[in-house]
Order: structure tokens, then C-alpha cells, then sequence
């Protein structure tokens, strides 16, 4: 073949004209952080889809899932022993979901109440172990002002490394729950533990002094005035003052926020104290109030459950005591369907399947369809 031939061969493929594809993708997707909140009825369906996914496996278990279901509601509901019991249950969820729903406020990521809640249990039985003899007047008080700070300590080691060290409070507030859980097993295994107790892991019981008033012959105690009290006191202090104001602009838009001269890093600070502390007050009514002991397990789970509260009801002093009451009968009426053959953990699988619900609804309202030029 001829150079010339070889030469005029080449240039023929390169100059053909390349094929466009025949499908062209006309739409895109894409999600828009700054979208609106989703509409208050993406929260009633994503309950309801939850309930049906959750359906399903129990079906596949071979049980009726509508009757499982009111197995749970009527354990929970349908008698005075049930109303008490879910009550008792709402109390730590309600005032761990407003500790993190203050966190919340400032798109501070806490998910630590777990062990600021174990925190505060330990340090308001830490005063019923070093100083047995106090009176009530003076014990109560003192377990309550132990458990706020104690909380409020462990909240402030999550803020620091986020606020000087930019570290993500989610991995610190995640690992210091595990920190908290070890120290109470050490202690209720180790130098608290009763000697009298059976080897039993736990302190010795609380007596009458150190231990909440119960409201008639039920386990609903005056843990309930704390957490009315904390849940009245949010709502003012979010709407009324300025502290409020100055919180949600930092939610809004925290840069907007820094150029009108709020200082971020001090509201951090603060706001984790807070949270931390009204955790910590979780604590301290659970074992004075209900176990009247410190002891292996005393949380099933409140500071985790805490976080799907305070997501349902969207950081709403309302919605929150409202969404605890729901979950704490959840919680309450996941105990009576163990008389039908199913485990009490049923409920966390529901709680489980509502968070997952709640977040993909709340993220299927910021997905934008924007058409390709």
C-alpha cells in the first residue's frame, strides 16, 4: 500500500462523526440541604409505613400483626396499671429528648444522652453511698444537683473537642456512652456493689429518704413535676428570650448568626451543659424513682430512644411530650405481647422502623428534580 493510500485511510475514521447515545437522561435528581421541613403529615405516614414494614415481619412470624398491635396498644392504654407504667416509661425519654432537642436547636449532633444519662444515675447514687444518713429535705436536693452537673460535665466533654479541636460530636458523644456504661458496670460490680445483695449486680437499696415520692399505690413519681417543669421552662426560654432567639438564628443559618456578632462557640459550650444536665436528671429520676438502686442495665435504652422523641416531634416542646407518651407506651406494651409469643423487642424493631421512616420522609421532602440543559 502506497504512503498516500496509507495517509488518506487513516484520516477516515477519525473524521466520521461520533454516535450520540440514544437515551439521554433528560432529569436529574438532587437533594437541597436548605429545603423546608417536610409537612407535619409526612410524620403520620411515616409512622404508618413503619407500622406496616414492621407488619410484615411479624406476619412472616406467624403471628396477626393487627392483633399483636392491640396486644401492645391495650397493654399500654387500656387499664390504669398500663397508663401509670407507660408514664413511668415516658418520664427519661422525655427528658432525654429535650436535652438533645436543645442540642438540636444548634445543629449540635448529640446523641450522648445515654451516658449522660448513666452519668447523672451514678453521681445521684454516688451521695446515697458517701452519705447515707441525709435527710430527705437535704438527700433529694443534693441527688438532684449531683445528677444536673454530673450530665452537664460529660455533655461539656463533647463540646470541647468540637468547639476548640473541630472534632465531630458524634463520634465523641457515641464513644463516651460506652465510657459511662463501663464505669457504672465497674462500680455496681465492684465498690458499690451490696454486700447483701446475693451477688447480685447493684448497690444497696435506696431508703425511704433518697428515693422519690410515688404518687398513691404506683410507680409514678415526682420525676414527672422535673420533667414537666424542664419541658415548661424550654418552651419559654425558646420563645421568649433572647437566649431562644439567639439559638434558633443559629439553627436557621449559623453563619448569618456569626456576622450579627453571636458568639457560636459559647452557645456550644453551653447549650451541651444543659443538654447534658437535663439527661443527667433522667438519670437521677430513674433510680430514685423507680429501681431505687443502681444497678446492671438500669437503662433499656433511653438515651438512644431519646433521639427518634425529639426527631418525631420535630424539637417541639408539645410534640415532645407527646412523642414520649407514645413511646413510652410503645416501650410499656412491648412487655405484654411476651404473653402472645413474641419478645419484648418487638418495640425497638418499631422504634427502629420509625426513625428510618422519619428520616427518609424528612429527606424524600429536599430531593429537587432539576431538568438537564
Amino acid at each position: 500500500m502506497s504512503e498516500q493510500q496509507t495517509a488518506g485511510t487513516i484520516p477516515i475514521e477519525n473524521k466520521m462523526p461520533k454516535r450520540e447515545a440514544s437515551f439521554r437522561l433528560h432529569y436529574r435528581f438532587e437533594i437541597d440541604p436548605a429545603g423546608p421541613a417536610s409537612p407535619w403529615w409526612v410524620t403520620i405516614v411515616s409512622i404508618v409505613l413503619a407500622l406496616v414494614a414492621c407488619g410484615i415481619f411479624i406476619a412472616l412470624n406467624g403471628m396477626n400483626p393487627f392483633m399483636v398491635y392491640a396486644k401492645m396498644l391495650k397493654g399500654a392504654f387500656d387499664s390504669s396499671f398500663g397508663i401509670t407504667e407507660t408514664l413511668v416509661k415516658a418520664i427519661p425519654l422525655l427528658l432525654c429528648g429535650l436535652g438533645v432537642s436543645i442540642a438540636y436547636r444548634i445543629s449540635v449532633w448529640n446523641i450522648g444522652a445515654e451516658g449522660q444519662f448513666l452519668a447523672g444515675a451514678m453521681a445521684a447514687t454516688a451521695v446515697t453511698v458517701y452519705f447515707p444518713q441525709l435527710p430527705m429535705y437535704i438527700s433529694i436536693p443534693s441527688m438532684v444537683a449531683a445528677s444536673i452537673v454530673a450530665g452537664g460535665v460529660w455533655g461539656l466533654l463533647t463540646a470541647i473537642p468540637r468547639t476548640y479541636f473541630q472534632v465531630n460530636e458524634l463520634i465523641t458523644s457515641l464513644m463516651l456512652n460506652y465510657v459511662a456504661l463501663l464505669a457504672l458496670n465497674y462500680a455496681v460490680f465492684g465498690p458499690w456493689k451490696d454486700p447483701k445483695g446475693f451477688n447480685f449486680p447493684g448497690t444497696p437499696m435506696f431508703t425511704a429518704a433518697q428515693s422519690l415520692p410515688a404518687f398513691g399505690a404506683t410507680r409514678l413519681h415526682f420525676g414527672i413535676v422535673f420533667a414537666i417543669i424542664a419541658v415548661l421552662l424550654y418552651a419559654f426560654m425558646i420563645r421568649y428570650t433572647r437566649w431562644g432567639y439567639e439559638l434558633r438564628l443559629i439553627g436557621a443559618n449559623a453563619e448569618a448568626a456569626r456576622n450579627a456578632g453571636i458568639r457560636i462557640s459559647r452557645h456550644v459550650l453551653v447549650v451541651m451543659i444543659i443538654s447534658g444536665g437535663v439527661a443527667g436528671l433522667a438519670g437521677m429520676s430513674e433510680v430514685s424513682g423507680v429501681a431505687h438502686r443502681l444497678m446492671y442495665g438500669i437503662s433499656p435504652g433511653y438515651g438512644y430512644t431519646a433521639i427518634i422523641v425529639a426527631w418525631l416531634a420535630k424539637l417541639n416542646p408539645a410534640g415532645l411530650v407527646i412523642s414520649s407518651v407514645l413511646f413510652g407506651g410503645l416501650i410499656a406494651g412491648g412487655y405484654s405481647v411476651q404473653t402472645i409469643g413474641l419478645p419484648s423487642s418487638t418495640s425497638s424493631m418499631i422504634q427502629g422502623a420509625i426513625l428510618f421512616f422519619l428520616i427518609a420522609g424528612g429527606m424524600a421532602g429536599k430531593i429537587r428534580i432539576r431538568r438537564n440543559r
